[in-house]
């Protein structure tokens, strides 16, 4: 099979970004004994590698362990690899969970599942109602099954976009002392986070931006103002959330969000929206009509929209420039493009959106030569962004997958959206619980860190 990206960025002669449609294919562990050769290594009908020797004998090979400080993240191999990986990260631990509260009235969890924007927009397209609708049905199913609260996480992205601008300006002012300041890249996707630290370590770690994504905000949310809020302890509280990706899975793994002191992660388990098809098969939840509050979101790309919320904010913070409409050229490919704010003739802000692992390996070669043009990019390991991300619902039978894309984007656009800078509540919160915007306390709550991980293990060397 030809692969779709650079030698640079395969695991010997394996494509490191697979499909949803391929199978995860691990490399098979081969004991060498002195004395003998191998001739060859054959697969069976059932997937399991044989290995054939000169004689004509067979001996079945034990496939390596992979484990998570060997595993990319790229979205793709993850999802077949994720059950291997992180068994406590499925619906079913979440029905454990349930079962256990049901079971035990007085030593009860209080379950708290978050939903991502781009889950419902593809939970609405699968069950045909507009993004808003999906989201309340998904309220009133998840209720039926014994959780007590449901989220949104497009209210914790509203403090991701707003500390993401701020961390710019921050930087843009500091370009000139700090070489690595710009350009800063976003942080909101776990694929590439895994992928930089794996890959790249010192010399692109530097440039990422530190703001947590919507998903780890909203586990500091929950376990810690939301916690404090209800007079109980973050061990008290399960947190779900509900993700297009299944890189989140790792993401909620990482020991940067594990509370020491509580002795908890911030968001418990993580599962798809694909997982979501799963559970509403067993159940007619779904299909109950509630009403309820409208469903907010963010303009700009089903992503996030970070570019478009920094660089507005960049424009008038930094320039005095008002951007109502943000013009995007297109590059090498539509998962390619870039925004420019002009001056009198100068350049006064370049920004880029870069998705799929292509173009993010373009990127990172132009940093590592210092040829970089840009203050700030977008980046998502994706094709077409979070909205196509590996853990959303798959396409049914005889339905074309861009068609199926489309019909998600248009659901997720057709939201109104809000600036982050008009969400009351937010600044609520800001004030009484972190004390104003760029706090100590903000930092510590809001941002993380990333780190150098080495590449070897098992005895296995993987070649990045």
């Amino acid at each position: 099979m030809a692969s779709h990206f650079s030698g640079v960025l395969q695991l010997t002669d394996l494509d490191d970004f697979i499909t949803p449609s391929q199978e995860c294919v691990k490399p098979v562990k081969v004991e060498r004994k002195q004395g003998k050769s191998v001739a060859k290594i054959q697969i069976e009908d059932d997937g399991s590698y044989v290995q054939v020797s000169l004689d004509g004998g067979k001996q079945t090979l034990e496939k390596a362990k992979i484990t998570l400080n060997d595993c990319l993240a790229c979205s793709g191999c993850i999802t077949s690899a994720e059950s291997v990986l992180i068994t406590q990260q499925s619906h079913e631990e979440l029905f454990k969970v349930i079962r256990h509260n049901k079971a035990n009235e007085t030593e009860q969890k209080i379950v708290v599942v978050s939903v991502s924007p781009q889950s419902r927009a593809s939970l609405a397209a699968h069950f045909d109602l507009s993004s808003s609708e999906a989201g309340k049905r998904l309220t009133s199913f998840f209720k039926n099954l014994g959780v007590h609260h449901v989220f949104d996480t497009g209210f914790s992205r509203t403090f991701s976009l707003l500390e993401s601008q701020r961390e710019f300006v921050e930087r843009f002012q500091r370009r000139e002392q700090d070489k690595k300041a710009l350009p800063m890249l976003t942080s909101a996707c776990p694929g590439w986070i895994c992928y930089a630290e794996k890959t790249h370590g010192d010399y692109i770690l530097p440039y990422i931006s530190t703001t947590r994504s919507p998903q780890q905000m909203m586990g500091s949310l929950v376990k810690g103002y939301f916690a404090e809020q209800q007079g109980l302890s973050p061990q008290q509280i399960y947190h779900v959330a509900v993700m297009p990706c299944f890189d989140k899975k790792l993401e909620a793994s990482r020991s940067d969000f594990y509370m020491n002191d509580a002795e908890t992660r911030e968001v418990d388990c993580v599962i798809t929206s694909g997982a979501i098809t799963i559970l509403t098969t067993h159940s007619v939840h779904i299909y109950i009509s509630v009403c309820g509050d409208e469903f907010l979101s963010h303009a700009g790309s089903g992503s996030g929209g970070y570019l478009h919320h920094v660089f507005t904010y960049a424009a008038k913070q930094l320039f005095g420039e008002e951007v109502k409409e943000l013009t995007y050229k297109t590059l090498r490919n539509k998962d390619f493009q870039e925004v420019i704010l002009e001056k009198d003739g100068v350049v006064q802000l370049s920004f880029a959106s870069t998705y799929g692992f292509r173009n993010i390996q373009n990127l990172v070669q132009k940093l590592k030569r210092g040829k970089s043009p840009y203050h700030f990019v977008e980046v998502m390991a994706c094709p077409s962004g979070c909205l196509n991300g590996g853990g959303q619902v798959k396409p049914s039978d005889g339905q074309n997958p861009k068609e199926l894309l489309h019909k998600v984007e248009e659901l997720y656009k057709a939201e109104r959206p809000l600036l982050p800078e008009d969400d009351s509540r937010v600044a609520d919160l800001y004030q009484s619980w972190l004390h104003s915007v760029g706090e100590e306390r903000a930092k510590e709550l809001l941002h993380t860190q990333y780190h150098t991980v080495e590449k070897m293990t098992n005895g296995l060397t993987m070649k990045w």
